[in-house]
């Protein structure tokens, strides 16, 4: 039997100082709220699902109710999430108004015979299943809105990351990878994409391979950093491929990651999870927010080289 395990990331990029313990807060309470799931009965579908709404419903993370906004001061996200039994997929591009569009590329996957929805058949397979919409703009923030204000007097250079000290080509993205006792795997990433991108802009989280892989016979990955330059390189499923020949999960991570900086000179971070519950984590950019649990130990890290680790006292 395999340890089950619950990884989580919070987008990798130049975090601002100002960010970090938010960052933090969130990936360890994502990370005990997967693990929860997964103990308690549920999948790991449903693990990676629970740990990625969490981070969807806090501003702190660009995802859900804290994505930045495109050229038009909208709301575009893209989500993916995938089940390494039997490689069904469920991902969406450029979706307006849901609440938790992890849940709804879940439907997807469940409920349709395609891979990805995007725009306005999105929307409409969303009222199909009975998903709330909300009103038009109920997901665009203040501060959304000041951050495109920023990136339009600085230039218009990519950014994916909102705050009082942000840096251009920051962070973005939202993910989980777990695998329960008999090795099963399943990823969930989500993000609100780049600040300032075109209307339509659909990234890599929304695509199979680049944002998210998991196949039970390797494990599971979610990327996360310049997304563009990772659709280029098709990260998720390289670092798969990597293991596959029989690298580790940590090699895997940290050599892809490498490469595909060093040759298209942008940034990205991943977290994989074995088959046999190893994990990796890895990131060129400054920092990456990440958590798991493993039994009782609560894992967690943000910048270089930093591995935290807790005891957590079991609930009455």
């Amino acid at each position: 039997m395999i340890e089950p395990v619950v990884l989580v990331h919070g987008g990798a990029g130049n975090i601002p100082t100002t960010r970090v313990q938010e960052k933090i807060d969130g990936v360890t309470k994502a990370a005990k709220i997967g693990y929860k799931r997964l103990l308690s009965g549920g999948s790991v579908i449903d693990a990676v699902e629970a740990a990625v709404n969490f981070m969807e419903d806090d501003i702190a993370f660009n995802a859900g109710y804290g994505s930045i906004v495109n050229l038009d001061g909208q709301v575009e996200m893209d989500a993916s999430i995938m089940d390494g039994k039997n490689l069904q997929s469920g991902c969406l591009g450029a979706l307006k108004d849901i609440k938790n569009p992890i849940s709804l590329a879940r439907l997807v996957m469940e409920k349709t015979p395609h891979c990805l929805l995007v725009g306005e058949g999105a929307t409409k397979f969303a009222k199909s299943q009975n998903v709330p919409i909300l009103p038009p703009g109920t997901l665009v923030t203040p501060v959304a809105l000041e951050a495109l204000e920023k990136w339009k007097k600085k230039g218009g250079i990519a950014n994916t990351e909102i705050g009082p000290d942000q840096n251009p080509g920051s962070v973005g993205t939202v993910g989980a990878v777990a695998v329960d006792r008999y090795g099963h795997v399943a990823v969930a990433t989500s993000t609100g994409g780049i600040n300032g991108k075109m209307v339509g802009r659909v990234g890599d989280t929304a695509i199979i391979g680049a944002g998210s892989y998991a196949d039970d016979n390797i494990g599971a990955v979610s990327t996360t950093g310049h997304g563009d330059t990772i659709i280029k390189y098709c990260l998720a499923h390289a670092i798969i491929k990597s293991m596959e020949k029989g690298l580790s999960a940590q090699d895997s991570t940290t050599k892809n990651i490498d490469t595909m900086t060093e040759r298209l000179k942008n940034t990205a971070g991943a977290i994989t999870i074995s088959n046999k519950g190893e994990v990796g984590i890895g990131f060129s950019s400054a920092r990456m927010a990440w958590a798991y649990q493993k039994k009782n130990e609560l894992h967690y890290g943000i910048e270089h080289d930093q591995h935290c680790k807790e005891l957590i006292e079991e609930e009455c």
